[in-house]
């Protein structure tokens, strides 16, 4: 049993659909790492639109992977990015994002052996 992800969203909108639901994990094995480098460097630089950018697009796959906490931190960088925030009110937000998709990966990879 996942841990860190659940996929019964997936599941439910493909109508049980298996290899739906291997192409969204293979969709979050590919391009979320590289969207999660790109949030850091965005926050790092301060380029707002860098990182809203990379935000807005690994929002709904957080959304079909079950992965709630990651979801909400990313909406909260998502709104940093708007108000123009300070890096601090921020760093440990996308930590813990990190850290959670981290975490995920892992267990992908293990579940289905990647």
């Amino acid at each position: 049993m996942a841990i860190h992800y659940n996929l019964s969203k997936v599941y439910e909108i493909s109508d049980n659909d298996a290899e739906f639901a291997q192409q969204i994990i293979q969709l979050f094995v590919s391009e979320i790492p590289n969207e999660i480098r790109i949030i850091k460097e965005g926050i790092e630089e301060k380029d707002f639109d860098k990182t809203y950018s990379a935000s807005h697009k690994i929002k709904p796959t957080l959304d079909l992977m079950g992965m709630d906490l990651a979801y909400d931190e990313n909406l909260h960088i998502m709104e940093w990015t708007k108000s123009q925030g300070k890096k601090k009110e921020i760093k440990e937000v996308f930590k813990s994002l990190k850290e959670h998709v981290e975490n995920t990966l892992k267990e992908i990879k293990k579940d289905y052996n990647l």
